[in-house]
């Protein structure tokens, strides 16, 4: 729920205060004792301290990884998981001093063999980086049973590469390697860099193999270094060998590497792994083989679950040509990308054959595919948290992951929802809402001249169709929204993605509108009315997180949306005349505007317990044409659980619009700006805390006479800033997040007398500057 400001709301906390400030004090305490348990003799690792001298071409980050042992975590500056560690009594094994010994973290203790050893890594890196005789010191300084430990690096300048030699005994892979050459990553001129050495060994062995040479491996490529050149300079010797082989008298002697080209490749399309371990050659005698435009699929099924053209659209690896890593490596990730297989294993077996004399290596290529289960229903229990607004619903989804044998994935959803929206009036009180969804994947574009296979194997294309129908009843009207999509999705490399949606139709229908609302805001009413949308958007999403490994990741998605404008030029071109100031299609007027938005998002990683997010939002509705203001499903809103907190969802702006009447509360706009900042930091067991810093606000494009105050203006967006700030709590309960947050008004936009910043200008209220919420999920 959000806004929680009831009384008994009130009451509680404040009953529940003294505990959490005891519990806040002993921590503290505990902190501030750092060597409750360090031993006898023995001190705490205060802090690591890294000096370069003369910083150029490394940096201290580049070298506290090597650094064997680390200082207990900090939180702000304080020892928050060591403090927890020290509440506890160590020679208690009960609740709660176990408790609070496993989730906090116990002192660590200088040693002074981790230094060396962290000296020498440092030793090893700057090496590696081409600085070779540079020297580094390590001292530790000890105060108070607690230790400092020192590196200091002294620099000296780097070696640079005066000469790369190639020695390649291979003829074939010479030739290969000198057509290639101009893609090395070594350059003569540049620092000596071991990582530079070992990226360009990666990089020429998969250029081999991309070859053919399925025998190759990045051992058979060494370096040797060459120092003695002088005037700080090496000599690189880029050495790639033979391959070793036995005779037949196990007599070890070197050969060329061979090329292998795939002489048939076998697809088993419904492979089970677990029949096989249970059933061995028995299983192997029920299957049979069809030969289908080059492939050998191995099947007991007569009639084949997916059809086996999708298969071969999905395949790089052809009989015929040169094995290739890359081809073997986008098979795969096409064919998990049906989302019809949970398991795509692809091997190679060698033989030898023989042509005209000339002996030529040759490889069998075997897919095994293991099919997911292809029908599924789910029923579902679900808490609904829309900016804040906590409720419940139940969903009901059936979903065919291969419904015409093409992977294509259908899904149908039937959903209620109820959901409190807690003001200060009972007016607004409850909505409820109930839809239905059905929604159609196909792995293809449905375009004639995009159905090419190698743009579909370079960019792993899908359409989809959805289509829905959607009632909803809220306090201040009901109405229904009948939806259609169409639309295409493609990847661009890795972390790119474009989705395009040439068609989209919403049909809004009001059945039910508050008189009293109607009166007081008539303006505001041309964003609530029967309305048609008939227009196309655009979405471009960059992502470049690693759900392996913790690093720092960006997120940013564009949105642009055009609606009305073959409406509006068929209107114009037929003749026909206007109602009530529009054109309509089909006895309803349409609506005629441009949206677009950007969200960008920063995720910086301090260390492994806590993080800094960064968000920045900026979106805009232009009506036009057929539209003096944008349908309500289009427009923005400020505050709420995913904006800013400080505000009830829907009550901020727009602009410094001051709205007197609580029994309103939905307001919403054209032109949205907003800011956020949080830090994150892991606390213990499943708890996690945040701070955040929250600026923004919402405007109306045209003039609004029923809300002064509202247009946006340039000169006017620093006077219109809303600023808050907060704390909060998150429990990661793995399968979902829930989330408590407590927002804080600094500066409120509606302040007309004076500073527009409460700080230090008049006393805080609790009832209206703070706002708790509760929400599942991180607000970005």
């Amino acid at each position: 729920m959000q806004n929680l400001k009831k009384k008994s709301s009130n009451k509680n906390t404040l009953l529940n205060w003294p505990i959490f400030a005891s519990f806040a004090f002993l921590l503290i305490a505990a902190s501030c004792n750092p060597t409750k348990y360090v031993p006898e003799g023995e001190y705490l690792l205060d802090n690591n301290n890294v000096v370069i001298k003369k910083e150029e071409g490394i940096k201290k980050s580049d070298l506290i990884p090597y650094i064997r042992q680390k200082p207990n975590k900090r939180i702000f500056g304080a020892r928050f998981h060591l403090g927890l560690y020290n509440l506890s009594n160590i020679n208690k094994k009960g609740w709660p001093h176990s408790w609070l010994r496993n989730i906090g973290e116990e002192p660590v203790v200088y040693d002074p063999f981790a230094m060396q050893q962290s000296r020498e890594q440092i030793e090893s890196y700057i090496g590696s980086k081409g600085y070779f005789d540079s020297e580094v010191t390590d001292s530790v300084f000890t105060e108070k049973r607690k230790s400092d430990v020192y590196y200091k690096v002294d620099l000296s300048s780097p070696y640079t590469i005066r000469r790369l030699i190639f020695e390649i005994e291979d003829t074939t892979i010479r030739k290969l390697f000198y057509f290639d050459s101009v893609n090395c990553l070594i350059e003569r001129g540049k620092p000596y860099d071991v990582d530079v050495l070992q990226s360009e060994r990666t990089r020429l062995e998969r250029t081999v193999k991309d070859r053919g040479f399925y025998g190759f491996s990045g051992d058979h490529i060494f370096f040797d270094i060459d120092s003695t050149a002088g005037n700080r300079q090496v000599d690189v010797y880029y050495r790639i060998r033979n391959l070793l082989v036995y005779d037949q008298f196990n007599r070890p002697r070197q050969v060329s590497h061979s090329i292998y080209s795939i002489r048939n490749v076998y697809i088993y399309p419904d492979f089970v792994p677990g029949e096989v371990i249970r059933s061995g050659e028995t299983y192997t005698r029920k299957l049979d083989t069809l030969f289908y435009k080059g492939y050998y699929f191995i099947t007991a099924d007569t009639k084949p679950d997916l059809n086996y053209d999708v298969i071969i659209q999905s395949m790089y690896i052809r009989p015929g040509s040169p094995y290739n890593i890359t081809n073997t490596e986008q098979s795969q990730s096409h064919l998990l990308g049906l989302k019809t297989y949970r398991l795509v294993n692809i091997y190679y077996s060698s033989l030898q054959d023989s042509y005209g004399g000339e002996q030529v290596l040759l490889l069998d290529c075997h897919v095994q595919l293991t099919l997911l289960s292809q029908q599924s229903f789910r029923v579902d229990l679900e808490g609904t948290n829309s900016a804040g607004n906590f409720g419940g619903g139940l969903n009901l989804t059936y979903q065919h992951k291969n419904l015409l044998r093409g992977a294509e994935q259908f899904s149908l959803k039937l959903k209620g929802a109820y959901e409190a929206l807690p003001q200060n009036k009972a007016k607004l009180r409850s909505s409820q809402e109930y839809s239905i969804e059905t929604s159609l994947r196909l792995p293809k574009f449905l375009l004639p001249f995009l159905r090419k296979e190698e743009f579909i194997r370079n960019y792993n294309p899908t359409t989809s169709m959805l289509a829905a129908y959607n009632y909803m009843d809220m306090p201040l009207y009901r109405r229904t929204i009948a939806n259609i999509t169409f639309g295409y999705n493609w990847n661009a490399g890795d972390y790119k993605t474009h989705i395009v949606n040439p068609v989209q139709m919403n049909l809004v229908k009001l059945l039910y509108i508050d008189s009293a609302f109607l009166k007081k805001y008539g303006s505001s009413y041309l964003s609530y009315r029967d309305v048609m949308i008939l227009g196309a958007g655009y979405s471009y999403i960059y992502n470049n997180q690693s759900i392996k490994k913790s690093r720092d990741y960006w997120f940013i998605r564009l949105n642009a949306e055009l609606a009305g404008n073959m409406l509006a030029a068929v209107s114009g071109l037929s003749g026909a005349e206007k109602v009530d100031g529009s054109y309509q299609a089909f006895r309803q007027p349409f609506a005629q505007y441009l949206r677009g938005d950007i969200d960008v998002r920063y995720n910086f990683f301090l260390n492994d317990v806590s993080s800094i997010v960064y968000r920045g939002f900026a979106g805009a509705g232009i009506p036009y044409g057929n539209s003096r203001a944008i349908p309500f499903e289009k427009q923005y809103f400020g505050g709420g659980a995913n904006g800013l907190r400080a505000w009830q969802v829907r009550s901020l702006g727009p602009g410094s619009f001051i709205s007197n009447d609580s029994i309103y509360f939905n307001q919403t706009a054209d032109i949205k700006l907003e800011f956020n900042t949080e830090y994150r930091f892991k606390l213990f067991w499943l708890l996690e805390g945040a701070l955040f810093l929250d600026a923004g606000n919402i405007w109306t494009y045209n003039s609004d006479t029923d809300r002064p105050g509202s247009q946006f203006s340039l000169q006017g967006i620093y006077r219109d800033m809303a600023v808050g700030t907060g704390a909060g709590l998150r429990f990661d309960f793995s399968f979902f997040l829930a989330r408590l947050d407590l927002g804080m008004k600094l500066r409120d936009p509606v302040i007309s007398e004076g500073s527009k910043w409460i700080v230090m200008n008049r006393p805080y209220n609790f009832k209206n500057d703070f706002t708790l919420v509760f929400a599942i999920g991180y607000p970005f």
